[in-house]
């Protein structure tokens, strides 16, 4: 029997390619944004869905029960950027980044466990960012959403280990997607001490992307993970260096790392 699989965010970039490449290997997937265009997309069924709506929420869910009778994966990888110096980022642009990266998958979850529990299975994937194993600068927001939920995922997987529901991250580096052109940018004020390393970062990141991995990497990843019998606890995808920069954190001295960082970002 196909697994039946729920995608948040799976209008475009990475969401929309893993939404594509399980569809191809047989999966019955459903997809979600705010406002789909169609009902369908190249297979993909959507659903509306705002993760920071509950009643969105519960609607898309109740739904989808109804129509399938089951929940077999669930990948919470609806999400938004947002860069600026911390103490000129706006408190409502804070809040509403929380809201989307982290407390929204939280209300996700909830609404799909009952069902998993139900079966006595499941697997929910929550998308992370390897920016969410350090505090990047101009990024502190976005880094502390993804760091969070990663943490929580850690926490889950032994409080959900009794009803055979597993749970796991996958932290993408640099991907070529559209990111940059939804993400949130704090407004680069003339008068502002901090004009001259914002700018500099953002252009620094905008080519990170720009020259990003294949979505499709991804989504093979993603596809591995849900054929495993006993997923780890966290996956990296990414180049080489962005993955072992994570290792060096581990390693170094936190002053020899923040040193790493400064003079990545020609700070």
């Amino acid at each position: 029997m196909s697994k039946v699989v729920l995608i948040t965010g799976a209008s475009s970039g990475i969401g929309a390619a893993i939404a594509q490449y399980l569809f191809q290997k047989g999966y019955i997937v459903y997809g979600t944004s705010r406002n789909p265009k169609y009902a369908v997309v190249n297979g993909v069924h959507m659903l509306a869905l705002d993760v920071t709506k509950a009643e969105t929420i519960e609607k898309a869910i109740a739904g989808l029960q109804e129509k399938e009778g089951r929940i077999d994966v669930l990948i919470n990888n609806a999400g938004m950027g947002i860069t600026g110096p911390l103490e000129e980022t706006p408190d409502m642009e804070t809040k509403r980044v929380f809201d989307t990266n982290y407390f929204g998958p939280l209300e996700v979850i909830k609404a799909v466990l009952p069902q998993m529990r139900s079966q006595h299975s499941g697997l929910i994937i929550n998308i992370t960012s390897i920016a969410g194993y350090m505090g990047l600068p101009y990024r502190g927001i976005y880094s502390a959403t993804k760091g969070a939920l990663g943490i929580t995922t850690e926490a889950y997987r032994m409080e959900l280990k009794e009803f055979n529901v597993k749970m796991t991250t996958v932290a993408p580096g640099d991907f070529a997607t559209n990111i940059a052109a939804g993400r949130y940018h704090a407004p680069l004020l003339e008068d502002s001490p901090y004009k001259a390393n914002y700018g500099n970062t953002l252009r620094l990141m905008d080519e990170h992307v720009d020259a990003g991995m294949d979505t499709a990497v991804m989504a093979k990843v993603v596809h591995k993970i849900i054929q495993s019998k006993n997923p780890k606890v966290h996956y990296r995808v990414g180049f080489f260096m962005q993955k072992f920069s994570i290792v060096l954190k581990r390693m170094l001295p936190d002053t020899w790392y923040e040193r790493l960082l400064l003079s990545h970002y020609k700070l």
